[in-house]
């Protein structure tokens, strides 16, 4: 029973920091879009433009909540909660610090994987609950996406994983603490599969230049064509979780994750998380969007073989110099 309430408090509180660093991360990529586009960016409500976000926040709840008249409704109502809840079960197994991590699983990187994936899920029913023909384009086109980019994914999961002789996330950090980051060596292994799982998580995430599910110059707004109110807010809202997440996840199988000198573990892990949050942010503002044939055609012909001779090139690693 206390395992059970120390894992619910932990959980909580996991869950309460993210949804609140949101608003940071929305400021800070309002922020950085304005600069490198040359305007102001958020000011009115405040002169730094710390309480757009939760000004926005406010609107939508006060926005009228439509349903289309031939609309799925039940698939139309719960397809932005459970979005938004995927994107939230994942973080339970990222380790935060060595005490702060909500259910530190053998398996968790599989865990990882797989609710990941699951998440396509609620995207497909919004397009499709939502009878609306740019609707379901997009949601076909998540769904090709999503099963194309799991497998350069899961490929440059794999390398941290045999490397390390491990699933569990806390020990592939250990490991990186006892030993040298993943990205730092072997590095003609840590780089290149760090840099596939960034690439395969953009592509999962949604975020330019690999949102052909929300093409509005296409699709008008893809999924959320028909969604008003929070119910678009929370789809919104599971994208940018999805972001701050999979970056979390990096940061522990080729960053170090919580490691680091000189401050709490749990801060390090914030700035590794952060650091990457503007990376994505600054390709997000510097790239124009794929093609469809062009985003396939990366997947399958350059990802997917670059992640499979990883993979073996890790094992042989593990078996001649580990």
């Amino acid at each position: 029973m206390n395992e059970f309430l120390q894992g619910g408090l932990y959980g909580g509180g996991i869950i309460v920091a993210i949804m609140t660093s949101l608003l940071f991360v929305l400021w800070t990529e309002r922020k950085m879009a304005a600069r490198m586009q040359s305007r102001i960016g958020p000011n009115i409500i405040d002169p730094l433009g710390f309480l757009q976000a939760p000004a926005d926040v406010l609107k939508l709840l006060q926005k009228e909540d439509i349903v289309p008249e031939k609309a799925d409704r039940a698939l139309f109502n719960y397809a932005p909660v459970l979005g938004a809840a995927v994107a939230i079960a994942v973080a339970a197994v990222v380790p935060f610090s060595a005490t702060i991590v909500g259910a530190d699983l053998d398996v968790g990187v599989l865990y990882l994987l797989a609710a990941g994936a699951v998440g396509v899920l609620p995207v497909f029913a919004a397009g499709w609950g939502s009878n609306n023909k740019f609707a379901l384009l997009g949601a076909m086109r998540a769904i090709a996406q999503s099963v194309s980019y799991e497998v350069p994914l899961v490929l440059a999961a794999l390398v941290p994983v045999i490397l390390t002789g491990s699933m569990k996330v806390s020990e592939i950090v250990t490991f990186q603490q006892n030993h040298h980051w993943l990205i730092v060596w072997p590095f003609f292994l840590g780089v290149p599969a760090f840099v596939l799982f960034m690439l395969a998580m953009l592509a999962e995430s949604n975020r330019i230049p690999f949102d052909i599910p929300e093409a509005e110059s296409e699709l008008v707004a893809g999924i959320t064509t028909e969604y008003t109110g929070m119910k678009f807010g929370l789809f919104y809202m599971a994208e940018y979780l999805h972001t701050v997440i999979a970056s979390a996840v990096a940061a522990s199988l080729f960053l170090g994750g919580y490691d680091g000198p000189f401050a709490p573990g749990v801060w390090w892990m914030v700035a590794k998380t952060f650091g990457m949050v503007v990376a994505i942010y600054y390709l997000r503002w510097s790239l124009m969007r794929f093609r469809s044939d062009q985003l396939m055609a990366l997947c399958w012909r350059w990802l997917v073989p670059t992640g499979v001779v990883l993979v073996v090139a890790s094992a042989l690693f593990v078996v001649f110099a580990g």
